[in-house]
């Protein structure tokens, strides 16, 4: 593929990121031309927000609504708002949702240690237990679906049920085209962008901000295969791509078939882990099919996911 195409198709990527999961706002209403820091843009305010000193971080997280846990894990480059503005209102109706900002993303300043899926799911771990919580139910998103995987594998017993939204578990789960733009991803695509623009307002230093673009797509630069470990999670895992997304089929029907799928459900049973493939879904689009994905995950969620065949 043309190298300034790729160029161009990221600066698009890049852009759509950080507008489509922002809420939309009722005909007529004033729209602010920055994103808010909370979920502020809406009526929702979270009941707790502060930082955790997790593993030499500061780490930023939002608390929001009441019931059983969930942990929402963003994408690269994202934070609390750009990422859930549409989501937390969703979940925060019947569950306790808690969001963070990862190593140098939003409020949580980058400190001298490299960005690593293993590193950030440990910070994920520090944070549940600085926050007094046993277990979780876990949903990551592209990024964050990475750093959910590794923390079913680096600490089991912190969580419940696992969501990948678009993740990968290997390198290579991306398509190749999409594999290969990751080196092409500099600071000078998001010049402008809400990307940008909150990274600034955040706080952050803007003379950094190249440092931090290169910094955290270098977790994609370098070979990673969690293969082994992922399939032998304890965990159910419910795991959502899109039919047009960055995620190869392949990839992700390699890990249900491990987890118990692949066959017909109505002679052998049903698997507790689940595979979805949303029609007409690209990568970023996925973070909008809240009307399909919100009763998808909370369904697993709250299913006792019985195995038993369905009868008539």
């Amino acid at each position: 593929m043309n190298k300034h195409l790729i160029t161009g198709i990221l600066v698009v990527i890049v852009t759509a990121a950080a507008t489509s999961c922002q809420p939309r706002p009722e005909e007529g209403q004033n729209v602010s031309a920055e994103p808010k820091g909370t979920v502020a843009s809406q009526a929702l305010k979270p009941a707790e927000s502060g930082y955790a000193d997790v593993n030499g971080l500061k780490m930023y997280y939002e608390v929001y609504g009441q019931g059983k846990p969930i942990v929402l894990l963003h994408g690269s480059y994202m934070t609390i708002p750009l990422n859930w503005s549409q989501i937390i209102p969703l979940l925060a109706k019947d569950r306790k949702v808690i969001v963070a900002e990862m190593q140098g993303h939003g409020r949580t300043r980058d400190i001298a240690r490299e960005i690593s899926y293993e590193g950030m799911a440990d910070d994920v771990s520090g944070l549940l237990k600085h926050l007094k919580t046993d277990s979780a139910d876990i949903l990551g998103y592209s990024m964050g679906g990475g750093i959910a995987f590794q923390l079913a594998v680096r600490h089991p017993e912190q969580v419940r049920r696992l969501v990948v939204l678009s993740g990968t578990y290997k390198h290579d789960g991306w398509w190749p085209d999409v594999e290969a733009m990751y080196p092409s991803i500099n600071a000078d695509m998001f010049k402008g962008t809400p990307i940008q623009k909150q990274y600034d307002s955040l706080g952050n230093d803007p003379a950094h901000f190249p440092e931090f673009v290169k910094k955290v797509i270098s977790i994609d630069l370098k070979p990673y295969d969690w293969s082994k470990e992922v399939k032998n999670i304890k965990a159910p895992i419910f795991m959502a791509i899109g039919d047009a997304d960055g995620v190869r089929y392949e990839h992700a029907l390699e890990l249900f078939r491990a987890k118990g799928g692949g066959k017909m459900g109505d002679i052998h049973g049903l698997p507790k882990s689940r595979l979805a493939i949303l029609p007409g879904t690209t990568h970023i689009g996925m973070m909008m099919r809240t009307e399909w994905l919100i009763p998808m995950v909370t369904d697993f969620l709250d299913s006792d996911l019985s195995t038993a065949p369905p009868t008539f």
